[in-house]
């Protein structure tokens, strides 16, 4: 108990302090004393409408889209029982891609709110078709191999086919070569508003069946005797993924890595209690998406790397390191 209260305070004092970090941070540095005048007064000077207009919105979405990652990230290897798992197993950030792709070759995406529905609309239906599938049809029951070896097939041919949107239309591939690549550097005011009710939604749904995944994690027999209706768990663990991973990638686009890393670090300080994992995760995953966006901000002036490039950076070393992990799979 001690060490999962001290590793809420850690995460909770590094959360505000890369949070202060991002508004300071960029291709204009300003000091900390300055951000916090602005903060406090909102004069229209050149640092306060750079503070106000894009980097607190910017550090805003960073912290929504990475709770969204890290706990959608950890019920996802909750549910598998796999801690190679990644929320894209599902397929929402496959679908969010086609149905943009798709989209473009029709009307001219060139608002934000547009491209977010069109997003979130390709990653429900993508999760909706993982999931009748993997249960063998409407009547059957999924499992989690059954489930990941549909998102496997689901998430190549949606691949596929916005590859194919990509080759008919050029301006559709502009469009998608920024925003596959996940970044918060496009972050509006709005997006924010847009997105919350449903972030907050699979938020809700998925800390309150966070016991009932320890109990799944015992197998289905187990689950049984302990209470817990395996089916209708799983089925809304799928539900809070798709929503958080859907929210989360038609904004930011497919952040990748962050629902992989975070539960693995989580886990340092909680244990295989799931009850810790899924807000702790919540809590670690924003700080390593902030994190990552301030060093891309800085690591090739006077442009700067994406958020998404720098995670791969991170989370490829980290991925092959669990690969290699004798039991790994076990856990």
């Amino acid at each position: 108990m001690r060490r999962r209260t001290l590793g809420l305070a850690l995460l909770l004092v590094l959360l505000a302090v890369i949070s202060v970090l991002s508004l300071a941070v960029g291709a204009k540095p300003i000091p900390l004393a300055d951000v916090w005048h602005v903060l406090l007064h909102r004069d229209g000077t050149d640092d306060s409408i750079v503070v106000w207009e894009r980097r607190i919105p910017r550090t805003l979405l960073g912290i929504a889209v990475g709770a969204a990652l890290g706990l959608a990230g950890a019920l996802m290897q909750a549910l598998s029982r796999n801690p190679l798992a990644d929320p894209g197993l599902l397929g929402v950030n496959a679908g969010a891609a086609a149905a943009v792709g798709a989209a473009g070759l029709f009307w001219p995406l060139t608002s934000t709110e547009t491209t977010v529905w069109f997003a979130f609309l390709g990653a429900g239906i993508a999760a909706t078709l993982v999931y009748t599938l993997g249960r063998g049809g409407m009547t059957g029951k999924a499992n989690p191999v059954q489930l990941i070896l549909a998102g496997m097939a689901v998430t190549a041919v949606l691949a596929s086919f916005t590859a194919a949107t990509s080759l008919i239309d050029t301006d559709s591939a502009d469009r998608l070569r920024f925003w596959v690549v996940g970044s918060l550097a496009v972050a509006q005011p709005g997006e924010l508003q847009l997105i919350l009710p449903f972030l907050l939604a699979g938020a809700v749904v998925g800390l309150a069946i966070s016991g009932r995944m320890d109990a799944l994690a015992l197998g289905d027999d187990a689950g049984r005797a302990l209470g817990t209706h395996p089916e209708r768990t799983r089925a809304l663990a799928i539900i809070a993924i798709t929503v958080l991973c859907g929210a989360a990638t038609s904004v930011a686009g497919p952040i990748t890595f962050i629902g992989l890393m975070v539960p693995h670090a989580v886990r340092l300080f909680t244990g295989p209690n799931q009850r810790w994992i899924l807000p702790l995760s919540m809590l670690c995953a924003p700080v390593i998406l902030l994190a990552s966006d301030i060093v891309g901000r800085v690591a090739a002036p006077p442009g700067e790397l994406e958020a998404g490039v720098v995670t791969a950076f991170l989370g490829a070393p980290v991925f092959i390191a669990l690969v290699r992990r004798r039991g790994v799979v076990a856990q």
